[in-house]
């Protein structure tokens, strides 16, 4: 990161999270302006992308098998990622922007429990939603009436 505000694997530009993989000694760094997810090894390891870059990433979280999820502004969605994947699996909203239970609106920081359930602050419709495991739509826990 030290080395300016571009795209390659050794530069950021528009940094919104960042989380720690302990099972790779390693800290993932979601990338706004740049559009990707980008995997930094603590001891001078290369440096991988995570995501392509059709995403608009912002909030980060990860499990204890080493799945990231990503909130993804722009489409309105939470993907979880398994290492080496292509495309993540869609976890949360993915049907348009709207404020119905089953779409997000701007989803920014997210947070996954012990039972893979999602919390998943819903910046545009002024909420946090639940979402648990393999559920189609998320539950409003907090907010919601803005």
């Amino acid at each position: 990161g030290e080395n300016g505000k571009e795209n390659q694997n050794n530069q950021l530009d528009g940094p919104s999270d960042i989380i720690f993989d302990k099972k790779n000694n390693s800290f993932i760094i979601s990338e706004f302006f740049n559009q990707r997810v980008i995997r930094y090894f603590y001891k001078n390891q290369t440096n991988q992308q995570i995501t392509n870059r059709n995403t608009y990433p912002f909030g980060l979280a990860i499990d204890e098998n080493g799945f990231i999820y990503i909130a993804d502004i722009h489409n309105h969605e939470v993907r979880r990622w398994k290492q080496g994947d292509g495309i993540g699996e869609l976890v949360a909203g993915g049907n348009g922007q709207g404020n119905h239970l089953n779409q997000l609106n701007t989803p920014t920081f997210i947070f996954i429990d012990e039972y893979h359930s999602l919390y998943i602050s819903d910046w545009n419709n002024y909420r946090v939603m639940k979402w648990t495991k393999d559920a189609n739509e998320g539950i409003i826990v907090a907010g919601g009436n803005g």
